[in-house]
């Protein structure tokens, strides 16, 4: 079965294996990126609403529970091709998701871009773990990398500290885990003045855990150049060590992928809509989809290559040694 809203499930190094549930149905977000993985932004907004109602994710997610019986899970993740607090209707999914997938955990992914607004921190608040990136405590970096929409950040440094000071916030509301991550890109948020900055405010938030990450595929626009392998190794030695608990606390969670054997059959159609389905969302290599949708590499290959044939998707610089997927734009 071909589903509109539900891509994965995708393997996570924060989450393991995880099924994605698309809320914005297109890119709609408050940002577009420089290193988006999905693409450029299509609706720059601010403006919350049922994107897609809470009634037809979830309606997918049943169908997707009765095909799937077998298929363990570590998280439902809330994100896809925006910013999923952008639908006014998240409380709503989290608790649905909850209660048709019961023992699984739900996370949501945000650029934290929302986060002043009191109703979304308590919206979040439904969620078991929140992955909220922040990449720059200064609105210069943060107007370049993440291009805003216009109204955010307007007042400049001040409403950048409101943003970072609701984070904090949040993290004395939230029950759940929070894992920051920070996005590097070469000559752009990877100073040393942004480093000072985060290392005094990383034991204020007082993350479960942090994750300073760089480009390892083409983002949306070719300004976004990856960080090299001395800043990461330098911005983890500094920040790493001042998450609240260590980085593998929590089962599940800060670990790697959980191991699950690549056993189910499924025609060969189903595969390639499966496959398809999830490169839409996020460029990943076969054994990252093998592992992730729970189908033998041989089979995942095979729809790969028919997928590439047919132009629906291209083959990317190669990721260590394996080459990457994505679909066309």
């Amino acid at each position: 079965m071909t589903f509109q809203y539900i891509f994965g499930p995708v393997a996570s190094s924060r989450l393991g294996r995880s099924l994605g549930l698309d809320l914005l149905g297109s890119a709609i977000c408050t940002f577009d990126c420089l290193y988006c993985e999905v693409g450029r932004t299509e609706k720059l907004t601010l403006e919350r609403k049922p994107y897609v109602p809470a009634a037809d994710i979830l309606a997918e997610l049943e169908a997707w529970k009765r095909a799937n019986q077998d298929l363990a899970l570590d998280y439902v993740t809330l994100g896809g091709s925006g910013e999923p607090t952008l639908n006014s209707e998240m409380p709503a999914i989290i608790d649905g998701a909850r209660r048709i997938l019961p023992g699984v955990p739900v996370a949501v992914l945000t650029n934290s871009a929302l986060m002043t607004d009191p109703e979304v921190r308590a919206e979040l608040a439904h969620a078991d773990a929140v992955l909220p990136s922040l990449d720059s405590l200064r609105p210069e970096p943060l107007a370049t990398l993440n291009r805003p929409n216009p109204r955010l950040f307007a007042g400049g440094q001040q409403a950048v500290n409101e943003l970072a000071e609701a984070l904090v916030t949040f993290s004395k509301e939230f029950a759940g885990r929070l894992f920051l991550e920070i996005f590097l890109a070469r000559g752009l948020n990877d100073s040393d003045e942004d480093l000072e900055l985060f290392k005094a405010y990383v034991p204020r938030l007082a993350p479960d855990r942090v994750d300073v990450v760089t480009l390892s595929r083409p983002g949306a626009y070719a300004e976004a150049q990856p960080a090299t392998a001395e800043t990461l190794q330098r911005w983890r030695e500094a920040l790493c060590p001042l998450c609240a608990t260590p980085q593998d606390a929590g089962p599940r969670l800060g670990t790697a992928p959980a191991a699950h054997s690549a056993t189910r059959a499924a025609a060969p159609q189903a595969v390639q809509d499966a496959v398809h389905a999830s490169l839409k969302r996020r460029p990943q290599t076969a054994t990252q989809l093998s592992g992730a949708l729970d189908i033998s590499r041989e089979h995942i290959v095979s729809a790969l290559e028919t997928l590439e044939k047919q132009g629906h998707i291209k083959r990317r610089t190669e990721q260590d040694g394996e080459p990457f997927y994505g679909v066309r734009h």
